[in-house]
């Protein structure tokens, strides 16, 4: 009991510096490797508490996936950092307002366990027992039954998320030579096939 806290209190201490790191770092690089490290320490908390499938999920899905899509997408957008800077102030009262507004809820959710105890086990799903259905099994029926809607909004975030990557990176750049697969069907044979009469005996 006493190494399965420590190993909580570790994990939840490095994950929240990790988190804090992410929105502070000045570099984007280094701001989506800190994300990395955080989704490492999420996937352990996942694992202490029973829930290894979420805790593969995260590291599979995350680190495989979603992570390495923010850092192609950093790079390949060349981000500008001393004119980021530049407008930092133009954007400052809306940041302010964001934060105020995720701080209420966060207060909203602590300040719920005091006023309604009985909220938190009313909106706990009842699982089964581990020896009549796996962990795996048991995410899956709640998942599909009771949050379907919430799962398939999900899906339509990341799907935007995945076109607006795809979109911003497909930038026409002043040198650089880009495939046209149209032009190159539909021209003629003429221009796409040079036929070359070779002799017995000699080269090309």
């Amino acid at each position: 009991m006493i190494i399965q806290a420590i190993c909580f209190y570790l994990f939840a201490a490095i994950m929240l510096a990790s988190a804090v790191m992410v929105i502070s770092a000045r570099n984007p690089v280094h701001s989506v490797l800190f994300l990395i490290l955080a989704f490492f320490n999420a996937a352990a908390l996942f694992i202490l508490i029973g829930a290894e499938f979420l805790g593969m999920l995260l590291i599979v899905v995350y680190l495989g996936a979603v992570t390495v899509l923010f850092l192609f997408v950093v790079m390949m957008l060349d981000i500008n950092i001393a004119r980021m800077r530049e407008g930092f102030l133009q954007y400052l009262p809306i940041g302010a307002l964001i934060g105020l507004v995720l701080l209420a809820e966060l207060l909203m959710v602590l300040g719920g366990w005091a006023f309604a105890p009985q909220a938190g086990a009313a909106a706990q799903v009842p699982i089964p027992p581990a020896d009549e259905i796996s962990n795996t099994a048991a995410l899956g029926r709640v998942i599909y039954t009771k949050y379907i809607y919430l799962f398939q909004a999900a899906g339509l975030v990341l799907l935007v998320a995945m076109v607006g990557a795809i979109v911003l990176t497909l930038r026409r750049r002043p040198g650089v030579q880009r495939q046209r697969v149209y032009t190159q069907n539909m021209r003629p044979r003429e221009q796409a096939v040079e036929l070359k009469k070779v002799r017995s005996g000699s080269g090309v």
